[in-house]
């Protein structure tokens, strides 16, 4: 298949974005199949936390330098404070880093994310993101999004973001804010937010948003992990406080999931600014938005099929 416009092939019966399991309760299957996320209390432990939390300080003191990955900073920060947390916002494609990758293959997030993709799982996208302290700019404001417009793989209802928060992430500080049952729509068109005068690289926002569709603030304790669709709508608010927020979450997908061709579609812009951003990275001369994201991608169960 190649129109980015086919829809995921349903379950039969009442469930489409789930699979039978025997891991969530029927309420919780349904709460998902509704709403398009599912938050679990305390599920990955303060000492995995803290691992991660340690190498990411590594990683901001140039202690490790994982390949592939992409380490965003403040710039205008940096003559203050040179290269620190205080000045790096996000470590993206951490799946070469052994300590980060390991969230990805902990045992209690995986038995969840077996119920939305089933037993062949690929890990396709990661972040560990610290949200800094911000100002009236709102730099760190991730505008609301759907995470499928950066995903040229398909069917969506076999792809599950797992994200857990490394402390009390709360509307201070800039939590998770969603959408409920947006996952019931289609892929809308993203583009850079009108508004503000600088967006940060990639941070692609809705072009029509309906600011009535009701919202929901995901306050998290450290360890509550939420597994959201990719279609749900969804974005983070500013940091209004003096200290960091930080996450740490994995896109996963069934390696049965296939690429599909963006061209002529809402996703075709996006192609573009990323193949450009690698070319000029990595002074690459032919690069395609599939080599990307099989570099990106990388098997955490099962048999590697299609991804």
């Amino acid at each position: 298949p190649t129109s980015a416009q086919l829809s995921a092939v349903s379950q039969p019966g009442r469930f489409r974005c789930t699979l039978d399991n025997d891991v969530l309760t029927m309420e919780q299957r349904q709460f998902y199949e509704d709403n398009g996320y599912l938050l679990v209390k305390k599920l990955v432990s303060d000492e995995d936390i803290e691992g991660f939390r340690k190498e990411f300080m590594r990683i901001c003191k140039k202690e490790v330098n994982p390949p592939g990955a992409m380490i965003m900073k403040n710039e205008s920060l940096r003559s203050q404070y040179g290269q620190s947390e205080n000045v790096v916002n996000k470590v993206q494609d951490f799946q070469e880093d052994k300590e980060l990758f390991r969230y990805c293959t902990l045992p209690e997030v995986l038995r969840y994310v077996e119920c939305f993709t089933g037993p062949n799982i690929m890990a396709m996208h990661t972040m560990l993101i610290n949200k800094l302290p911000d100002s009236d700019e709102q730099t760190f404001l991730h505008p609301m999004h759907q995470d499928l417009h950066y995903f040229p793989f398909r069917p969506a209802d076999r792809i599950v973001c797992s994200w857990t928060a490394m402390e009390r992430a709360d509307q201070d500080n800039g939590c998770l804010v969603v959408q409920p049952g947006t996952h019931k729509e289609p892929l809308k068109p993203h583009g850079y937010p009108k508004c503000e005068g600088k967006a940060n690289k990639l941070f692609h926002g809705l072009l029509d948003e309906d600011a009535k569709s009701p919202r929901v603030h995901l306050v998290m304790e450290k360890g509550d992990t939420v597994f959201f669709h990719p279609l749900l709508i969804h974005g983070s608010g500013i940091n209004k406080t003096s200290g960091f927020r930080k996450s740490i979450s994995c896109h996963f997908a069934s390696s049965e999931c296939y690429y599909i061709d963006v061209k002529n579609t809402t996703q075709e812009h996006l192609e573009k600014e990323l193949v450009e951003m690698v070319r000029k990275k990595y002074n690459a001369t032919s690069v395609e938005l599939r080599d990307i994201w099989n570099f990106r991608a990388r098997l955490v169960q099962g048999e590697r099929i299609n991804l």
